[in-house]
């Protein structure tokens, strides 16, 4: 096989799921190939880089052999390789920054100052 669908290539490899799923991914161009957003139906071939957006992590892959059927994750490796750089890897394990802000039981609804206060402080971590 020279070319395969890069969605079916997506969901062979266990990068989602399901195929529609690879399929939504390049209809909202989370997808792209050697550097050009994906449609579902653009063949990807041996030696195609693919980078892949999920959540804030950008993955990036390698096309060894192009495939159809999915496979295990052991034979993964010989259709595959996984080229994400590790700053993009450690996003995952990266503490998620969170602000808890507490009021006093019976204080209340916060005034206009206090609102605009609290406004501040949340613009400073967007």
């Amino acid at each position: 096989m020279e070319t395969v669908r890069i969605d079916k290539f997506l969901w062979s490899i266990r990068v989602f799921k399901t195929r529609s799923e690879a399929a939504e991914s390049c209809r909202n161009g989370k997808v792209s190939v050697n550097g050009s957003v994906a449609k579902s139906a653009r063949d990807v071939k041996k030696g195609d880089t693919i980078q892949v957006r999920k959540g804030a992590v950008h993955y990036k892959y390698l096309v060894v052999e192009p495939i159809d059927k999915r496979q295990g994750a052991k034979l993964v490796e010989q259709y595959a390789t996984d080229v994400t750089p590790q700053s993009e890897l450690d996003k995952l394990v990266a503490p998620v920054e969170t602000i808890f802000l507490k009021r006093d039981r019976g204080a209340g609804r916060p005034t206009k100052k206090e609102r605009r206060q609290i406004d501040r402080l949340m613009g400073e971590f967007e």
